[in-house]
């Protein structure tokens, strides 16, 4: 899966979809899967985002087209392997953090 980082787009939601349907869609890599490597963003970004890549796993099909949100060089590469692993997961939005899964909680039960 090819990383391609997305940077440069303005604050404003409306305004960074724009400029990502208008200008960094079209250069997209014509060939095999795809990881979008979106800046961490503030929530009124998350819709677009999960919109956008969800439309283009779809016509991005059979190759596969994902999202993640991170800044951490470390997190992005653990998403890499993961997804190298989930041949059948697309059109997702993934934000990451720094926090890892944390520790296994008992059930309770």
């Amino acid at each position: 899966m090819q990383p391609v980082r997305i940077a440069g787009l303005p604050d404003d939601p409306l305004a960074a979809a724009a400029r990502f349907h208008a200008e960094l869609v079209p250069a997209l890599p014509t060939e095999g899967d795809v990881l979008l490597v979106f800046a961490p963003a503030e929530h009124p970004h998350r819709g677009w985002r999960e919109a956008a890549v969800g439309a283009l796993g779809r016509v991005f099909a059979p190759r596969r087209i994902n999202a993640v949100a991170s800044d951490n060089p470390a997190a992005v590469d653990s998403a890499l392997a993961y997804l190298a692993t989930a041949q059948g997961l697309t059109g997702q939005y993934l934000p990451l953090d720094d926090a890892g899964a944390g520790a296994v909680l008992p059930s309770g039960a």
